[in-house]
């Protein structure tokens, strides 16, 4: 029995073999990519002013210009609970900010559907400005005082960062994309 399964399997073509990619990773990297990203600016480093890139913005952004249609809309609302847990910014900041960059980022695809390397670094760079500005304001309405000129390091290599953050979610993709061989 197991013989002739396997003969049948070693006749079968390559095509059928390697079928199509996991649903669960293809649904999941995403997600978890950017669930990940949010953890990093967590890391000890030593600095007198914010530096760290807010990187799970930089995920979101870089998965919702790449796949436009991979994470819905809502996906900003449960991604930015999870960044506002981690990040100790006050609670709802980055729910509001990230809810309102995908909404942002809907409606641009939708009036300026071509895409170009130089749009959407120009894109990201806005929405990344305005999310850590944006942040500081929250913070400083919450108690904080914070003056906006301190954040213009980060700022900085936020945006210079953002192309090497699309560069990762690229690699990502096509991982989650790879094709699994069928076992059975």
């Amino acid at each position: 029995m197991n013989a002739q399964r396997l003969i049948r399997r070693a006749a079968m073509p390559a095509a059928r073999r390697f079928t199509t990619p996991s649903p669960l990773v293809a649904y999941l990297t995403p997600w978890v990519a950017v669930v990940l990203a949010s953890w990093v600016p967590l890391w000890p480093v030593i600095a007198s002013a914010p530096l760290m890139p807010p990187f799970g913005f930089l995920m979101l952004l870089a998965w919702r210009q790449l796949r436009p249609g991979l994470l819905p809309v809502w996906a900003g609302t449960l991604l930015g609970l999870f960044d506002d847990m981690v990040s100790g910014q006050p609670m709802g900041s980055a729910i509001t900010l990230w809810s309102i960059t995908m909404l942002a980022l809907d409606v641009i695809e939708a009036r300026f559907p071509w895409r170009n390397f130089l749009t959407e670094w120009i894109v990201a760079a806005l929405m990344i400005v305005l999310y850590i500005l944006a942040g500081v304001g929250i913070a400083n309405a919450a108690g904080g005082n914070t003056p906006p000129l301190v954040v213009v390091p980060q700022m900085v290599l936020s945006v210079l960062i953002y192309p090497l953050a699309g560069r990762l979610v690229a690699t990502l993709d096509r991982w989650r994309l790879r094709r699994y061989r069928v076992v059975g």
